[in-house]
């Protein structure tokens, strides 16, 4: 009965085992679960998710390709110009850009390709005034994550995705842990009160 007893809390203490600790903590959106913890304690990982929000919201995140090809037309140039405009706004907050292709060709082959869109997107915000040091990671997903699931040809799968992926640690409006300022901040162009003042010129007579 003793070695029965003992065999099964052996068994029940490797099946407990088995279960990573903290596993479930590590989404992996922000790293591992060390990182995710020191995140979700200092206020980082709620803010950085609601800025995430409002980008996906406000601006399109997705640009798309023609077959086999990693060129910028009209229409991928004129939605970055407007991520850059909303990321300008933004100067504590880091992104990442992701490549993606359709199915056709190898599995080495589209890894690369949608590396190299992903370059490309990148590449073209640089020249709208954002730093490359925001744009934190360039990342390819090659054929392995298809929007439409087909061994075709399919454009919506040829595409880049940006997103927001924390704060810049060091800037100074974050070295005291501000994050809600930078997530509620209104837009450039808003933040301008229209004014309620008049000229001298302009008032009546009887108010001079």
């Amino acid at each position: 009965m003793i070695k029965h007893a003992a065999f099964l809390g052996l068994s029940l203490t490797v099946a407990a085992c088995s279960i990573e600790a903290g596993h479930e903590l590590d989404r992996g959106t922000f790293g591992n679960a060390t990182l995710n913890n020191s995140q979700v304690m200092s206020g980082e990982q709620n803010y950085a998710i609601q800025l995430a929000k409002r980008f996906a919201e406000e601006v399109p995140s997705t640009i798309n390709f023609e077959f086999d090809s990693a060129r910028l037309d009209a229409n991928a140039r004129a939605v970055l110009d407007q991520q850059a405009a909303w990321i300008k706004q933004f100067p504590e907050v880091r992104f990442r850009v992701f490549g993606h292709t359709d199915a056709v060709g190898s599995a080495h082959y589209n890894k690369s390709l949608g590396l190299r869109r992903a370059r490309a997107a990148v590449s073209y915000l640089s020249t709208r005034g954002i730093s490359r040091s925001r744009l934190e990671a360039v990342v390819s997903y090659g054929e392995t994550q298809p929007l439409i699931a087909t061994q075709g040809r399919e454009r919506q799968n040829r595409r880049t995705l940006t997103e927001v992926s924390g704060f810049l640690k060091r800037h100074p409006s974050l070295l005291d842990g501000k994050y809600a300022q930078v997530v509620y901040r209104e837009y450039i162009a808003s933040a301008v009160p229209a004014t309620t003042m008049t000229t001298e010129q302009s008032l009546p007579a009887s108010s001079q």
